[in-house]
């Protein structure tokens, strides 16, 4: 399976979990059996980015609120943007995935799950957040 339908089923994943505000390796493993996920780099994929996500919470929501413009609050992204946002976060911040491959990846998801204004808030966000985190476009070390 490619990397970006690898994303795709995160994204679907996180999203799930976005809704429930919970996260439990009981919810991915469900997820991965509903899915008929039998790939075990998809699974190990899908698991490492829950957890890391879980891990990594504090530190990825603080860095979307202090580059949203005023009056914005997590509650008030949609799900579907928010997920996003994080996996690209983690994606960059965590795995050494360059940045414009991130963020061109989920632009790419926004456009398919989300409403017409997403591609553009998303990249704000995360132009932000390379900028602030001084990110190159090349593989990151942790």
């Amino acid at each position: 399976m490619q990397r970006s339908a690898m994303r795709e089923l995160a994204f679907k994943l996180v999203y799930g979990i976005e809704i429930q505000k919970v996260i439990e390796e009981s919810q991915v493993d469900l997820f991965i059996e509903a899915n008929e996920i039998t790939d075990n780099k998809v699974t190990d994929y899908l698991k490492d980015i829950t957890a890391g996500l879980s891990e990594h919470k504090e530190e990825i929501d603080s860095l979307i609120i202090n580059n949203l413009k005023e009056n914005w609050s997590l509650n008030r992204i949609s799900k579907i943007n928010l997920s996003l946002i994080k996996i690209a976060i983690y994606e960059m911040l965590y795995k050494g995935i360059p940045y414009k491959v991130a963020i061109n990846e989920v632009i790419e998801l926004a456009k398919k799950y989300a409403d017409d204004s997403a591609p553009v808030f998303i990249n704000g966000i995360l132009a932000s957040i390379v900028k602030e985190k001084k990110l190159n476009g090349e593989a990151n070390e942790n």
